[in-house]
């Protein structure tokens, strides 16, 4: 995946630019980030407009997963590490997010999903746990992500 924090602020590719520009056309929901994937596409999207960025049924994520070719993921923001965390861990049943601060290497969050959405919350092949990962560490500074 692409894409770097500086200093606080998320700096982005032409590609990942391109990318919002054609999902805000098409959803009418404003997305603060987009991480380039090998398979897909995560579009961080402002508070409250998952919703309208999903569409009825899913229909504009379907839509846009034909126009770019690959999947296409929506998470919404939150100004709050736990907040963050349980946004993007859905459809997963998060039931507890924990931060533990380890000394002189960092936070690490813990997150409990309930048993039966823990495949959900890890996805195939580890792909949406590694995606938390990366999302949590671009935004809040987070070295890990512990699923149990």
């Amino acid at each position: 995946m692409t894409g770097g924090q500086v200093s606080g602020r998320i700096r982005l590719t032409s590609d990942e630019m391109r990318c919002i520009a054609l999902f805000e056309s098409v959803t009418g929901a404003g997305v603060k980030d987009c991480v380039i994937g090998d398979s897909c596409l995560v579009f961080v999207v402002r508070p409250g407009d998952a919703g309208v960025a999903i569409g009825r049924g899913g229909s504009h994520v379907k839509l846009l997963r034909r126009m770019f070719g690959v999947n296409v993921e929506v998470v919404e923001y939150a100004e709050d590490l736990v907040g963050f965390v349980k946004n993007s861990f859905a459809p997963a049943r998060v039931r507890q997010v924990r931060v533990v601060e380890k000394g002189g290497s960092g936070r690490v969050v813990v997150v409990s999903v309930e048993p039966s959405d823990k495949g959900v919350a890890i996805g195939r092949n580890g792909r949406k746990a590694e995606r938390n990962r990366l999302l949590v560490r671009r935004y809040f500074g987070v070295e890990s992500v512990v699923i149990t």
